[in-house]
C-alpha cells in the first residue's frame, strides 16, 4: 500500500530526520540509505520498520546533521599519494611548478569531518525519528486502507450476486437435457424414416448422467464459503493480505471448475463474471497486509 511519512528530531548538536515511502508488494522489501556515520545502525533500522510493517517496497532515508561547529581532519594516506604521485610524474616527465594547497583541498575526500561517533542520545533520536515517520505514514495507509476495503467488499458482493444465476440455472439442467434429448433423438429418427418408441427409463438415465457430470452444487457451496471468509477477513483488524491471497485462489478454482462441468449459456456468463471481479480482487489485494 502507498503512503509516506517523515520524522525529525532536533538535539542540542544534531539533527536526524527518516522520511519513509512505500509501494505496492507483495512481500516486505526494504531499501535502506543512511549516511556513512550511521551505517552501523542499517540492521537497528530495518529491524524496527519490519516490526511495524509487513508488505510492500520501502524506500527509506535517513540522515543526520551535526548543528554544532564542525571539526575537519586530514585523510593523511590519500593526500600522502596523491602528493607521490604528483612528484613522481614532474620527475618522469620533467614538469616544474609547485604543488598547491588549493588543489589539494579540492581531492574528493581529503577533507572528512571529524568523526565524533553516535552516541546513545542519537541512537535515541533516530529511534524516534523512525517511529514518527511509521506514525505519519500508517495513518496515511490506514485512510487509503478504509478506500480499499469498501473497493473490495463492493466486488465481492458482485461476486455473490452471480452465485444465485448459476445456482437457479444449474437446478433447470436436467429438463433442458431432457429436452434436448428428446429432440435429438426424434430428429435421428424421423430422418431416418423410423418409428422407434423411446425407453424412458434409458433416458432418464442418460439425463441422470448428463446432470450429474454437469452438478455444480458443490462448487456453489463451497464458492459461498470463500466470499464468507473473504468478508470475515475484510472486517478483522490482523494482518490479512495473504489469507485474502488465498482466498482469491480459491474462487478462482471454484470458477473454474463450474465453467469447465457446464455449457450452458447462463451459467458460463455468470462464471466469466466471477473471474473477472476476483482477477480485479487479486490486483488491489496486493495492497493489503
Amino acid at each position: 500500500m502507498t503512503g509516506y511519512g517523515k520524522g525529525t528530531v532536533n538535539g542540542d548538536d544534531f539533527s536526524v530526520s527518516v522520511d519513509l515511502k512505500t509501494v505496492n508488494n507483495r512481500f516486505l522489501d526494504i531499501h535502506l540509505r543512511v549516511g556513512t556515520e550511521l551505517s552501523a545502525l542499517e540492521t537497528s533500522i530495518k529491524r524496527r520498520i519490519s516490526s511495524r510493517l509487513s508488505r510492500g517496497r520501502v524506500d527509506a532515508t535517513v540522515s543526520m546533521e551535526r548543528t554544532a561547529q564542525v571539526a575537519y581532519e586530514l585523510n593523511r594516506p590519500l593526500i600522502a599519494g596523491y602528493v607521490s604521485a604528483l612528484k613522481q610524474m614532474q620527475q618522469d616527465f620533467g614538469i616544474g611548478g609547485e604543488l598547491d594547497i588549493n588543489v589539494l583541498a579540492r581531492i574528493p575526500g581529503a577533507l572528512q569531518p571529524a568523526r565524533n561517533g553516535i552516541d546513545e542520545r542519537m541512537i535515541a533520536a533516530l529511534e524516534q525519528a523512525v517511529d514518527l515517520a511509521l506514525d505519519e505514514l500508517e495513518k496515511m495507509r490506514q485512510q487509503e486502507g478504509e478506500v480499499l476495503r469498501n473497493e473490495l467488499r463492493d466486488r465481492v458482493q458482485k461476486i455473490e450476486s452471480l452465485v444465485p444465476t448459476i445456482e437457479n440455472a444449474a437446478a433447470g439442467l436436467a429438463d433442458a437435457y431432457r429436452q434436448r434429448l428428446q429432440k435429438r433423438i426424434a430428429e435421428l429418427l424421423n430422418r431416418g424414416g423410423q418409428v422407434v418408441e423411446i425407453d424412458p427409463a434409458r433416458l432418464a438415465q442418460e439425463v441422470a448422467y448428463l446432470a450429474d457430470r454437469s452438478d455444480v452444487s458443490e462448487e456453489m457451496v463451497r464458492l459461498r464459503s470463500h466470499l464468507s471468509q473473504f468478508h470475515d477477513a475484510l472486517n478483522s483488524e490482523a494482518e490479512t493480505g495473504k489469507m485474502l491471497d488465498f482466498l482469491l485462489q480459491e474462487l478462482n478454482r471454484e470458477a473454474n471448475t463450474t465453467l469447465s462441468k457446464s455449457t450452458d449459456l447462463a451459467i458460463k456468463e455468470a462464471g466469466l463474471a466471477i473471474k473477472a471481479e476476483v482477477e480485479k480482487l487479486r490486483e488491489q489485494v496486493q495492497n493489503v497486509e
